[in-house]
């Protein structure tokens, strides 16, 4: 069984799909500025995935434009919806069977990421990640929102059976 903090992610990350459900490509590239339109956001999570369990992780880089366009930084644009969630399919599928090997020690280890301190551990980083995509599935949400979408979801999924506390 993959370590309890990697099914956090994969938990996170279907409430950011939940999110998402029934978004129309037209409304996932309309922006509210300073807020990034949606679609620019599912590429800037697929961007932090990649930078994290492929590159530093694996020494991979699926999606070379990720980082030019979707890093930390990167100027707003309003991508295509079916190109983000292609991309985002891309990265997280390849990163899916390394995070399963991952164990407590391996967390616990250090990485080197450009530009960052050589202590920052493989937990720290999953951490990051699992809270950059709360961050990002509430400003979807307020997004949608502002568009009035109906049947948005307005809490936290099936947590209780989905992804309950887990001891290592």
């Amino acid at each position: 069984m993959p370590h309890p903090l990697v099914l956090q992610l994969r938990f996170t990350r279907s409430e950011f799909c939940r999110a998402l459900a029934g978004v129309s490509d037209a409304d996932a590239r309309r922006q509210f500025p300073p807020i990034n339109c949606i679609s620019w956001n599912i590429g800037h999570l697929a961007w932090q995935e990649q930078r994290y369990w492929l590159t530093a992780g694996q020494g991979q880089v699926l999606v070379p434009e990720l980082k030019s366009q979707f890093a930390y930084g990167a100027p707003a644009s309003t991508p295509p919806l079916d190109t983000m969630w292609q991309a985002w399919h891309t990265v997280t599928a390849a990163a899916d069977p390394w995070l399963d090997t991952l164990t407590t020690e391996r967390l616990e280890s250090t990485v080197s990421l450009r530009g960052w301190s050589d202590t920052l551990t493989l937990g720290s980083l999953m951490l990051r990640v699992i809270y950059h995509y709360w961050f990002h599935t509430g400003e979807i949400m307020a997004v949608r929102q502002l568009m009035d979408h109906p049947e948005r979801p307005d809490f936290v999924g099936d947590i209780d059976n989905e992804a309950p506390y887990r001891r290592e």
